[in-house]
């Protein structure tokens, strides 16, 4: 079930709609890394603008937390999208 949250990036309130499960991961990076939730949903976003500014911030918000599941922690200001293929490993 999606719920929403209001957070305030770069000055302006807005609402994101987020499933439980990818809140709880946000909210123990933000814990873990020792930032404000908002803190790091900004930073999220500041990544989602020079990646792919027209992708809707929940979008990017689900896909880095995939990501840090999938990887480990990863920082926003490294992250970029997703590979489109199979990962060679």
């Amino acid at each position: 079930m999606l719920r929403k949250r209001s957070v305030t990036l770069a000055g302006h309130a807005t609402s994101l709609a987020l499933e439980e499960d990818f809140w709880a991961v946000l909210d123990e990076a933000a814990r873990a890394e020792g930032v404000s939730l908002a803190r790091l949903i900004a930073r999220i976003d500041e990544m989602r603008a020079r990646h792919d500014p027209d992708a809707p911030l929940s979008s990017a918000c689900r896909v880095w937390v995939l990501r840090r599941v999938l990887e480990g922690p990863v920082s926003p200001e490294r992250a970029g999208p997703l590979p489109s293929g199979p990962r060679a490993d």
